[in-house]
């Protein structure tokens, strides 16, 4: 079932969401939060889709804000709204609010979404894109106990990473931390089954993704050992390399579904590491709603400290180890006693005279 409100109001949404529920023979209210989606018209229409797919494992009512641009001063001077409620089977498992804002109410977005909110439900903000720089400052990211924000869709995912680490609020999140949670669980799995201590690691993967950085940071910050960061053609996550006093832990995907663990002293075995949609993502992020500390603590280790440190205390490369095996060559050369430098000579000599002794014999 859906319904086209032209300029309308909240209240008159919120009318509508109450005779739909009636038209199609469910009159109580079955949704466990509300999700509040933030983008532009470009990427409604997947955001949307995502949200739906989610509202299976999550009835919630859906509200999509979209900030239309005036192009005129007469246009910005008016304020309009225009809804869109969809219920029954054209919202999934839940309720879905299409919301666009013109004029100067697109300055005053939560004085919309606030009336629509379902009463005593927790509240989640998600941005697909154009994230704001401090989420839980945003007028929309206060009305919420969880903020969704996805690093991957920004031109700069790197340094957009060192500005969430700067206005870290408990309650912020991120999909590109999501996109990594089956990486760590395999790892602490495998570091489960053996009885070593790790010295080392090295994670390689995409250059401009944050994925890549965060497990790098977790692994550091969890560990507290130097990490390399690789670059690789991906797709996504490729590799992690454990180094360890029992043999080398590696887990490798280089096909972004198909990964291989493999352990010293065990067979390798094939672990699904399939790359996940975004409603998957969406669908994990709302199984909890508490603060998520093991991300804060791997956001704030910060992403300059991982090659830096790396440089400083992991091993050196081969070359340098090879220069270093000729420099105590020659060191062993200069430091022989002085009756072996005489043999040397002596030896030589012999080996000279040795050819004319036989001509002789002959």
């Amino acid at each position: 079932m859906k319904t086209d409100l032209t300029d309308t109001t909240s209240s008159k949404i919120n009318k509508a969401l109450v005779l739909g529920r009636r038209a199609i023979g469910a009159p109580a209210v079955g949704m466990v939060l509300t999700l509040v989606i933030v983008t532009d018209e470009e990427n409604a229409y997947d955001a949307l889709k995502a949200a739906n797919e989610a509202s299976r494992e999550h009835p919630s009512r859906t509200l999509v804000v979209i900030k239309r641009v005036s192009r005129s001063p007469r246009d910005r001077a008016k304020a309009r709204l225009d809804a869109e409620v969809r219920l029954g089977a054209d919202a999934s498992a839940g309720e879905t609010v299409v919301l666009r804002l013109y004029g100067e109410v697109v300055d005053h977005a939560q004085s919309v979404v606030l009336p629509l909110l379902l009463p005593d439900a927790p509240v989640v903000v998600w941005w697909p894109v154009d994230a704001p720089t401090d989420p839980a400052k945003d007028p929309l990211g206060a009305l919420a106990q969880r903020r969704v924000t996805d690093t991957y869709s920004s031109e700069q995912p790197i340094e957009e990473l060192t500005a969430r680490a700067e206005t870290y609020t408990p309650g912020d999140t991120d999909l590109s931390w999501t996109r990594i949670t089956p990486w760590r669980s395999m790892l602490a799995a495998a570091l489960d089954q053996v009885a070593c201590e790790v010295s080392a690691a090295e994670v390689e993967g995409e250059e401009f993704n944050p994925s890549v950085e965060l497990l790098a940071m977790w692994v550091a910050d969890r560990l507290k050992v130097p990490v390399r960061r690789s670059k690789s053609a991906g797709p996504g996550l490729t590799s992690v390399r454990l180094e360890t006093d029992c043999g080398p832990i590696v887990l490798d995907r280089p096909d972004g579904s198909l990964a291989t663990l493999s352990i010293e002293g065990q067979p390798d075995r094939g672990v699904a590491l399939k790359r996940r949609e975004t409603a998957e993502l969406i669908a994990e992020e709302l199984r909890r709603l508490d603060p998520d500390d093991t991300y804060a603590a791997a956001l704030k280790f910060g992403v300059e400290r991982l090659d830096e440190r790396a440089a400083v205390t992991a091993p050196e490369p081969e070359e340098k180890v090879e220069v270093s095996v000729e420099t105590e060559t020659s060191e062993t050369a200069s430091e022989a006693s002085p009756t072996e430098e005489k043999a040397a000579p002596a030896a030589k000599s012999a080996a000279k005279k040795a050819p004319a002794r036989k001509a002789a014999a002959k």
